[in-house]
């Protein structure tokens, strides 16, 4: 076999490899020698409060943001009927999604959560809650054991204090302290959010997750 065709072979070897982890999105744990962290979140592209018209809404940048930091893989929880485009529409379509306790069927789920030890969740905060998909990503997996961390973004630096009642919906879990950021500021500003979410890491414990003390 000249050298050409082993180069050839090698690329398509390595295009189906890439296709086979892309179709895994969100189901392949980098595991570090530390706690195994799944960084799951919703987020709203189209129209957000403050800054227009965005590609990729606040929350799932942030989100990335501790994916980097802690090494975690990315999940998107995602309804499996897409939000509307406009604001205005979106928060009409949240609050009758809150008056009536729905619980929005998502697009897919992850299919490996037992694999991980930490779980940080993220979600905009709509009407003062968290959007509904979120619940029913809270109700339909299995937290037995596992610790989630809360991180959102709303109108201002603050969470709402729903995150309190995160172990009502997701059984078996431990909630630790978790983050809240101005939605406009992690758009506008990531640079300057992004050591904020360092520090926040870095004193919430997450990395102490599963250790034993003698």
């Amino acid at each position: 076999m000249n050298l050409r065709k082993t180069m050839l072979i090698g690329a398509v070897l390595l295009t189906v490899l890439a296709a086979a982890a892309y179709s895994l999105q969100g189901t392949f744990v980098r595991h570090t020698g530390g706690p195994r962290v799944l960084v799951a979140y919703f987020s709203h592209a189209g129209e957000n409060y403050a800054v227009g018209r965005v590609e990729k809404g606040s929350t799932a940048a942030l989100a990335e943001m501790i994916a980097e930091e802690t090494g975690g893989d990315l999940f998107e929880i995602k309804p499996k009927n897409d939000y509307p485009e406009r604001l205005k529409d979106v928060l009409e379509t949240a609050r009758r999604e809150q008056k009536e306790n729905a619980r929005p069927e998502l697009a897919e789920n992850v299919r490996n959560l037992a694999d991980y030890d930490v779980i940080f969740l993220g979600y905009p905060v709509w009407c003062s809650d968290m959007p509904m998909p979120v619940y029913t990503f809270l109700e339909t997996n299995d937290f037995s054991g596992k610790t989630i961390i809360p991180f959102a973004t709303a109108l201002s630096d603050s969470l709402t204090g729903n995150e309190n009642n995160i172990p009502d919906h997701a059984k078996g879990a431990k909630v630790l302290n978790g983050i809240g950021l101005e939605g406009k500021f992690v758009h506008d500003t990531p640079r300057l959010a992004a050591p904020m979410v360092s520090e926040w890491l870095e004193n919430v414990g997450w990395k102490d997750v599963g250790k034993t003390v003698d």
